[in-house]
Formats: C-alpha cells, structure tokens, sequence
C-alpha cells in the first residue's frame, strides 16, 4: 500500500474486459492503476498507450519482471491460463482478482460475501451472469425453500470478446456451481446466449425459481432489496420483470453500460468489471483500516 492509501494495481489482459476495467480503474479513489499487460503489440493495447495509461506487451511475464510489487492484479485473459498466473505471481504477495470462469480462486459476489475478501489471495468474480444473479437468487433462498433454478443469460455477440467466446463451457459450469454454492440448491441449469440481433441485445438475465410457500410481496420485496444493493456500484441494473404463480417465480434483470468505452448493452461487461473494481476497493478499505489500528 502506497503512503496515499491507494493500493497499486495491474490489469493482465487488453481484450473488450481488460481495456474497460484500465479505463474504470483510473476513475477510482483507491486504486492506483500502474500496469497493463498484454500479449501482443495490438492495436488496442497502443490506443491505451497513446491515453497516457501505462502499457507492457510481455504478458504474465511482464508483472513477474516488473520492478515494483503491486498490491492486486487483476487477471482479465483466459481460464485456461489463470492458474499458471496464479502460480507465477504467488511469490510477489499480491491479491489476484480472476475475471475469468477458472473456477481456481474464492468464488465472491460483492453483495453476498464481502466478509471473505480479505481471507483468499485469489478472488474470482465468477462470470457476468453470476453476478447479475445469485444476489437475487441468494436472497430468495435465504427465506423461501427453492426446488429448482433455471438462469438464461443473454448477451449481444458485438459484446463478446474471443477469450470469452473460448471459455463458453466454463463459463456455463461455473455459473452453475455459483449458484449452487450461494443458494444451497442442487438442482440448477444455467445456459448462455450470445445474440447476433440487430439492433445489440442488451445484457439481460433471466431467473426461473420453483420452490415453496412463494408470494408475489416477499419475491418482490426481496429482488427489490437485493438490487438495490448492487446498484450502489453497478449503476445500470434494473429489475425488468418479477412475478409469481403458484409455486414459480420469474425474475428477469437488465443490466446497461455506464459509459466509459463501451456502448449501452454491453452490461455483461460494465457488471463484472464494476464487481471486480468493488471488491478491490473493499479490499483496500480494510488494509487502511488494519494499518490505521495498527498506528493508532
């Protein structure tokens, strides 16, 4: 931690995410944004040079051989790859953020299990549908018994990078294990869209709940907190529709870019980079405060 309180960061990865969470990162008051890797001298990773944002083209091997330690690195590239990055970076001490669908790290959703940040040196931040639904599905299971879940999450293909476009079967699985994980429920099914409609779909995820003593005021009350949560950092959730019969909920949220880079339906996107950038920060919140009682 630097003498300001920002913790100094690294983003691995100059693809659609990595190039979205540089540009958020500089906006942040807690983080320091001192490096982005990627793999190659590609056209992107120039056009963040000639932005003025600190650039290398070694990948991994770039933050092994680079001259300071950073507080976090955030790993934006391919699952297949985060252990082996994982591995590389373990000497330097730094806490890994994993946007990928590796399934290696501490599964977090910010809204969920802030408490266990701190706990885990490789943090992963599941998938984009992962953190647009298990705080509403972790919300309902906590006061209703659910049978069943069935998420489809859509997103507009221009919005899909290639690394994601390989790790779409991770991405399926990992979701799944998610949501069993927070919810408590075995019996789940997650699939994944990536639409070519014109105009973009925008990001959206679509909730199917079967399970006991379900009310339209408790459903809707408890999506309703829950996205109130998020929004404290994902600003373009919405909850687009909720309804209940009989024994099934139906819950449908739609999720908007907050700008930056990237156009309006690209909230797959905006809602896990902000994730990631959340619980960096709350990470580095409490290293100030440990450091402060320490001083004090």
């Amino acid at each position: 931690m630097q003498a300001t309180g920002r913790l100094s960061v690294s983003v691995l990865g100059a693809g659609l995410i990595g190039m979205d969470l540089a540009t958020k990162i500089m906006r942040s008051d807690c983080l320091d944004l001192r490096l982005v890797a990627g793999r190659h001298d590609a056209a992107e990773l120039r056009r963040a040079a000639r932005r003025g944002l600190p650039v290398a083209t070694g990948g991994i091997q770039s933050l092994v051989d680079a001259e300071e330690d950073f507080d976090v690195v955030f790993d934006a590239t391919n699952a297949s790859f985060h252990a082996e990055h994982a591995e590389k970076l373990a000497a330097s001490g730094a806490m890994i953020v994993d946007l990928t669908p590796s399934r290696v790290g501490q599964m977090i959703v910010p809204t969920v299990n802030r408490e266990d940040i701190g706990s885990h040196r490789d943090i992963s931040m599941v998938t984009c549908g992962g953190q647009a639904c298990v705080p509403i599905l972790h919300a309902i299971a906590r006061v209703h018994e659910i049978d069943c879940v069935e998420v489809v999450t859509t997103a507009a293909t221009l919005s899909v990078g290639r690394a994601s476009r390989l790790n779409l079967d991770e991405y399926v699985q990992t979701t799944q294990d998610a949501i069993r994980w927070f919810t408590g429920v075995e019996d789940v099914k997650a699939l994944v869209n990536i639409s070519p409609a014109r105009p973009a779909a925008t990001f959206r995820v679509a909730m199917y709940l079967r399970g006991r003593d379900l009310t339209t005021d408790s459903v809707r009350a408890l999506v309703t907190r829950a996205a109130d949560e998020i929004r404290t950092y994902v600003k373009g959730f919405g909850v687009s529709v909720c309804t209940v019969n009989d024994s099934t909920a139906f819950v449908s949220v739609e999720v908007t870019s907050s700008g930056d880079r990237l156009p309006h339906y690209a909230g797959n996107l905006d809602i896990i980079n902000s994730a990631a950038i959340q619980a960096a920060e709350c990470y580095a919140a409490d290293r100030l405060a440990r450091a402060g009682r320490e001083t004090a």
